[in-house]
């Protein structure tokens, strides 16, 4: 990727993080244009250390990232073992609310 296609991926993933973060409302219109911007400029962007590095620091790109990517890799860069986790804790949440629901009430 060049200089100014690096420079304008950091800085739009930087404003989409000040956007998200924002304490007062943003204008759906603005977020749209530089949801949209980003798009297109991850579109473009080579998959190396430099977009691995920008979407390490930019978790909003990433999951933006992640669902442009979601029809030829899935969930590419969401960790597996916090998923897996979760589902474990869930089905152990679900099997004693059932065991409690099974037992006689006094």
């Amino acid at each position: 990727m060049n200089t100014t296609a690096s420079t304008n991926l950091i800085m739009l993933a930087r404003m989409l993080e000040r956007l998200d973060r924002s304490q007062v409302a943003v204008d759906p219109q603005q977020y749209l244009g530089v949801v949209e911007h980003l798009a297109d400029t991850l579109r473009a962007a080579p998959h190396d250390a430099g977009l691995d590095a920008v979407l390490e620091g930019s978790p909003a790109t990433a999951e933006l990232y992640e669902n442009l990517q979601y029809e030829h890799a899935g969930l590419c860069r969401s960790p597996l073992e916090a998923g897996l986790n979760a589902e474990l804790e869930a089905r152990a949440v679900i099997d004693k609310a059932r065991r409690s629901a099974a037992q006689p009430k006094s």
